[in-house]
């Protein structure tokens, strides 16, 4: 086992000694110094002025007093005994607290046992005095080390975007931070409540319409996002307009991926990510409903060693299940995924399952030795333009791949499946999006078969980060030098990060009906050559975007909802439901038999023409593929 070498501690400084010399002995004797002449200061006026009376020995004994209350009440509550950032509100406030206990007990015992060797007025004089002292010098010590710790005339010039509670945090952090590599020196938000507000020295100065102005005015280089809550279209226009006043865009994450929620500090701070300009949406898991189907519950994902699969696999093996068993022809992803979620990958558990969909028998066997009680089918081919050239792999595992994993199902009596759709199935005229519409159709008709256990399926669209998105590609290319090749500069897609759309697609095996097809609401489309663009910005070098044309099968647009179908949002605002015509295997069958050109329209009248419902039950299934 490697053990990292110990890091030795760096020898105390002069500064740190000095700091806590101030701590332990400095406010103690501000604060009883300035009490003793604060007191004699305001009798002696008090007497000059109104009275005749002088100064007598008893008011000694008061001074003595005064200065003796202070410290023991300070001592005695925190004042003294915590180490308050200086200056801070905590500090004043307890300050306060102690400096009017002290009048009180000076003012008491000078009336009841002294006869009045001060004035009462003498005495409340000298208290707010002795605060206001004692409670400026400590300000005015913070000032200045708030002046000696602002960083580097070197550092870059930033724009702040943001004076909520974020941009308090970051502002602060960044003008406490010597090795900082931004200052602040404006202040922008697009709520008109705060145009009057300040944070340190920086006034809001308006909101994103002013960002070209102020960038110019302040001289600044970048902008900076100061908003953990927001959304990815914020984001895409802030970006667009940093981009033309030629600064560069910076963030905080988003509040569920910071260390302690809500707090920020100058190591936060980073570049825009894809799931920064894409995917920054808040899920509202109803984490109950979730942990009732999967808690202590059999549970089998096919596909595991893929983007979406493992990422399946690790949210499930949160809701502690009984078993978790992940099937996949590629042994390589599922080494992987075990490496993410147990923390090794020696592979030496039968829940690893190196399995084919297409090979029936096999699969049903695994089905047999653990009879799972939930599945996630997550297994597919996904990419358009190969399936377009080789349309027999698409039907060998989107479509019978799926018949045999719903077979398998049925045969030990699986209560809940799940099937992973695309949005490419809703209008579908690619062979990618005819063979997942014919899965979902299939897994419609079983669930007909068998009212008691609940098959559907779930339809999103592009995925943040899984294999072979254009995300992925665009950063090769840009890494490369370019070009970045676009289809159309009309093109739209819809997004998500890989974890949302889990999250959903978990969320959806606990609200869904029976038969349905969810589809998630994947936000406003996203014009890819917008997105290009932006990408190619952050750039260190010129890059060019060509465009190439769509290929055959996509789309311009993508639709979430095909011809007649309706969704609505009974259970989850999140997650429409609607109702996808069963098809039986026996209408499919004869895509077996095609051939050449012949592959592509049967595929096409599969999967949008009528189904009968002729599909496996339980103690009968329809011979396979």
């Amino acid at each position: 086992m490697r053990v990292e070498p110990k890091v030795k501690q760096p020898a105390p400084s002069s500064d740190s000694h000095s700091f806590r010399l101030y701590r332990r002995v400095f406010p103690p004797l501000l604060d009883g110094g300035t009490w003793a002449v604060s007191l004699l200061a305001a009798t002696w006026l008090r007497l000059q002025i109104v009275d005749t009376r002088v100064l007598t020995g008893r008011l000694l004994e008061l001074l003595g007093l005064a200065v003796s209350a202070q410290l023991a009440l300070g001592y005695a509550t925190v004042l003294y005994r915590v180490r308050w950032r200086i200056g801070s509100f905590e500090e004043i406030s307890s300050l306060a607290w102690a400096v009017t206990m002290t009048t009180i007990v000076v003012l008491v015992v000078d009336v009841l046992a002294l006869s009045h060797a001060a004035p009462v007025g003498a005495v409340l004089a000298a208290g707010a005095f002795t605060f206001i002292l004692t409670a400026g010098l400590r300000s005015g010590w913070r000032v200045a080390g708030e002046r000696r710790l602002r960083p580097p005339d070197q550092a870059e010039r930033a724009i702040i975007f943001g004076a909520g509670r974020g941009g308090h945090q970051i502002i602060d952090a960044l003008l406490h931070n010597l090795d900082s590599p931004l200052l602040p020196v404006a202040l922008l938000d697009d709520d008109p409540t705060k145009r009057i507000s300040r944070i340190r020295h920086l006034r809001v100065a308006g909101g994103r319409e002013a960002i070209a102005k102020v960038a110019v005015s302040s001289r600044a280089a970048v902008l900076l996002v100061a908003i953990p809550s927001a959304g990815s279209d914020l984001i895409r226009d802030l970006s667009s307009r940093a981009v033309a006043s030629g600064l560069s865009l910076r963030v905080l994450p988003p509040v569920a991926d910071l260390l302690v929620a809500s707090t920020v500090s100058v190591g936060d701070i980073r570049s825009t990510t894809e799931e920064d300009l894409l995917g920054r949406r808040v899920i509202d898991t109803e984490v109950a409903s979730i942990a009732s189907y999967l808690q202590d519950r059999r549970v089998l994902v096919t596909g595991a060693g893929g983007s979406i699969g493992s990422e399946l696999c690790r949210q499930i093996h949160k809701f502690a299940p009984a078993s978790l068993v992940m099937l996949d022809r590629d042994e390589s992803g599922l080494h992987q995924v075990q490496l993410s979620i147990e923390g090794r990958a020696l592979l030496d558990t039968r829940s690893l399952v190196v399995c084919d969909i297409r090979d029936r028998a096999a699969l049903e066997a695994v089905f047999a030795e653990h009879r799972p009680e939930v599945v996630f089918h997550a297994a597919a081919l996904k990419h358009l333009p190969l399936l377009e050239m080789w349309p027999t792999e698409a039907i060998k595992t989107n479509v019978f791949g799926t018949q045999n994993v719903l077979n398998a199902a049925t045969r030990v009596g699986v209560g809940r499946f799940v099937n992973v759709s695309t949005d490419k199935a809703a209008s579908p005229q690619s062979v990618l999006g005819y063979s997942k519409r014919i899965a979902e159709r299939l897994t419609a008709a079983v669930e007909v078969a068998h009212g008691e256990a609940m098959y559907l399926s779930v339809r999103f669209g592009n995925v943040l980060g899984s294999r072979g998105s254009v995300l992925t590609a665009f950063r090769t290319q840009i890494d490369a030098g370019g070009p970045v090749t676009v289809t159309d500069p009309d093109v739209t897609r819809y997004f998500m990060t890989i974890e949302e759309a889990v999250q959903l697609v978990i969320q959806a095996g606990a609200i869904g009906r029976s038969g349905d097809v969810l589809v998630l609401d994947m936000g406003e489309p996203v014009r890819i050559a917008d997105l290009a663009r932006q990408l190619v910005a952050q750039a260190p070098a010129p890059i060019e975007i060509v465009y190439t044309g769509l290929r055959p099968g996509e789309k311009l647009h993508e639709d979430l909802f095909g011809p007649g179908e309706e969704g609505a949002q009974p259970i989850h605002p999140m997650i429409s439901h609607v109702a996808v015509p069963p098809v039986s295997f026996s209408a499919i069958r004869d895509l077996l038999n095609c051939q050449g050109d012949d592959v592509a329209a049967a595929l096409r009248l599969a999967a949008t023409g009528p189904g009968r419902f002729e599909v496996s039950t339980p103690t009968t299934t329809s011979s396979g593929w």
